[in-house]
């Protein structure tokens, strides 16, 4: 084998697993892919509905979390919303073309906007709200309305967790 083909070879050759010295948890019980898995297998259901109104789930988040307050900031909706403020501009323009979102400038400062759910916008989640709901009662009837409901207070205890001071990966070796 030539020198070059063979260093690529060594470079793409799969290696094992790497042993660590402290114990990792095991993939399937990694509380990220658990909350990734259990997110995707949700969502799956509201896709199609999505889809009907032409709406990815980014711009769907968008609109919803509009539709629950009268207008908002660029960086109060991408925290509202988990959306990287990068991710955010993008997105903005498309749904203020399509008429469902309009931004002002605030007086005060023009440097920034307050974003707001426009009539259109709010036809739209009318429209998708029966879909939504369908999908809340069949997870409701899967899993359960009580346990639903002390899920997602778990979720937020553990969100309100581990939004302390500083990350987690900060926490000091025991």
């Amino acid at each position: 084998m030539a020198p070059e083909r063979a260093a690529t070879a060594a470079r793409t050759a799969p290696v094992p697993a790497p042993q660590t010295q402290a114990p990792l948890r095991s993939f399937a019980h990694s509380l990220p892919m658990a909350l990734l898995r259990a997110r995707e297998a949700v969502m799956r259901h509201f896709r199609a509905g999505l889809r009907a109104h032409d709406v990815t789930e980014q711009q769907w988040r968008v609109l919803r979390a509009l539709g629950a307050h009268e207008a908002l900031e660029a960086t109060e909706l991408a925290a509202r919303t988990c959306l990287l403020p990068s991710s955010l501009s993008r997105i903005l323009p498309e749904l203020e073309a399509r008429g469902l979102i309009a931004r002002r400038q605030v007086r005060s400062d023009l440097r920034r906007s307050r974003i707001a759910l426009t009539a259109e916008g709010a036809r739209l989640l009318a429209a998708h709200a029966p879909h939504s709901e369908r999908v809340y009662r069949t997870i409701e009837e899967r899993f359960g309305a009580a346990r639903l409901r002390e899920l997602m207070r778990l979720l937020e205890e553990l969100e309100t967790a581990s939004a302390g001071a500083g990350t987690l990966d900060e926490v000091p070796d025991r």
